[in-house]
């Protein structure tokens, strides 16, 4: 009953999150999105400091993964370009989230490469939140 009620509770949660900065922002369906340069897999410091705040936020919540999931833009023709880009990005964010005091076993990552849209994003999913469905890479 009490995860229940959590569960209940994080769609409030993510939504009244303050960790938001250039290139981290709230997805509409919950969690966080971090925006990528086209080619780049490095965090600025102000999304750095984003997602530590995004960090305190989430490791109090007592059970369930954390999933980074991450897409690249790379060529349409090459898609291990796409993957280990998108892989980079994953493992950047899970990193700073590590950093800032997650622990680290809770945190899963997924490379999506190239998706249609293309998007340069990695994307934090806490526990409850639906995870994306991989399209055309």
């Amino acid at each position: 009953m009490r995860f229940r009620a959590l569960f209940a509770a994080l769609p409030i949660l993510l939504a009244a999150s303050a960790a938001t900065a250039e290139g981290v922002s709230p997805r509409p369906e919950g969690g966080w999105r971090v925006e990528f340069s086209q080619g780049q897999s490095a965090l600025s410091t102000r999304d750095r400091h984003a997602l530590a705040g995004i960090a305190q936020t989430l490791a109090p919540i007592p059970a369930g993964r954390i999933t980074v999931q991450a897409q690249a833009s790379g060529p349409a023709d090459d898609a291990s370009i796409a993957r280990r880009l998108s892989l980079a990005r994953a493992a950047a964010v899970r990193d700073a989230l590590v950093a800032a005091g997650l622990v680290a076993t809770r945190v899963d990552i997924r490379a999506l490469g190239r998706l249609e849209p293309p998007a340069d994003i990695a994307e934090i999913l806490p526990p409850g939140v639906p995870r994306a469905t991989p399209g055309t890479r």
